[in-house]
């Protein structure tokens, strides 16, 4: 959320959540309309073709990239960026069902940590989610077969920087900043950020193909990755990897914060109605670092529990779809 004014130090700086104030009404209307169609089309879309083997991973990818997310690594001029997630959750879910993943983060991040706004939160998951995703789907397609990682890493890089393009483009038509001018800020930070993007793409690949090499097609033999055992592990690694964004993230603003501030549109950023968890931080906990943990803990549980429900509700409906007799036309 980029109110850098009201952030602990300890808090992490979001990359592309766009505040309220930052679009105007029509737009960001707009953008809500297009997104709840894409979101309907994914439930059905899921439903009719969902994979048993999504249930545990769906749970796992969404309490990871939350975590991720809390991890902001420096870029060039005291800018920071983090993961995104959606090219790599497009990769190993498939576009559909990683558009609901993404929505469910983004949506929680917005509602519980108040980070990007209400209004706004439509543009949020238009951007970080249905534009990565789709992006990083085919991107990914189209190269990987030279080579899986190469193309994970492309397809990475590609979905934060059109990401960042799309959103230039809505502060344009907000009447926000000039085209011209929020266009080439916003595409050259993040073409840099998106190098860091690619590269946790990667080896969120290489780490998935050694674990679960059965998601890639290759035949296994000799050992089997039960439920239970994927989910205990990417809850673990996932905790880990947050709870470490917390010691060691850059506190430098996020590219999107650093354009608003270098081009004279921050101030219009509008803070959001209601606290819950505001910036990452347990309110109540005199300890920052303790209330900085303790907000990612909850955060990742709670994208886990989220991701997870989505995706046995998913199984669901397919089965219900599956038993439904099909009338044939006489």
């Amino acid at each position: 959320m980029l109110t850098s004014i009201l952030r602990s130090p300890l808090a992490a700086p979001q990359q592309l959540h766009i505040p309220d104030g930052f679009l105007s009404a029509p737009v960001a209307i707009l953008a809500w309309i297009v997104t709840m169609a894409f979101i309907v089309a994914a439930v059905r879309r899921s439903s009719q073709t969902f994979d048993e083997r999504l249930v545990p991973l769906m749970g796992v990818l969404a309490a990871f990239i939350f975590a991720a997310q809390a991890f902001n690594f420096p870029v060039a001029g005291g800018t920071s960026g983090h993961f995104l997630g959606g090219a790599l959750a497009a990769i190993l879910l498939g576009p559909w069902p990683a558009l609901l993943v993404m929505t469910a983060v983004i949506g929680l991040q917005g509602l519980i940590f108040q980070d990007g706004g209400l209004l706004a939160m439509g543009a949020n998951i238009f951007v970080m989610g249905i534009v990565t995703v789709w992006t990083g789907y085919f991107g990914y397609q189209a190269l990987q077969r030279v080579n899986r990682y190469a193309a994970g890493f492309t397809a990475g890089w590609l979905s934060v920087v059109l990401a960042a393009v799309v959103t230039a483009f809505m502060l344009a038509l907000s009447g926000t900043a000039s085209l011209g001018v929020v266009l080439t800020a916003m595409a050259g930070v993040h073409m840099l950020i998106g190098v860091g993007e690619g590269l946790i793409t990667a080896a969120a690949l290489a780490l998935v193909k050694a674990a679960l090499p059965g998601m890639f097609g290759e035949q296994v033999t000799g050992r089997k990755s039960d439920a239970g055992t994927i989910i205990a592990g990417g809850v673990v690694l996932a905790l880990v990897v947050g709870i470490v964004a917390v010691f060691f993230a850059s506190p430098s603003p996020d590219g999107l914060e650093r354009v608003a501030e270098d081009k004279g549109f921050i101030e219009a950023a509008q803070a959001a109605p209601f606290e819950i968890i505001p910036d990452y931080v347990a309110p109540g906990i005199a300890n920052e670092t303790l209330a900085g943990v303790l907000a990612v803990v909850l955060g990742t549980l709670l994208l886990f529990a989220v991701g997870y429900g989505i995706a046995r509700a998913l199984r669901r409906r397919n089965h219900r779809l599956a038993e439904t007799p099909v009338e044939v036309d006489q």
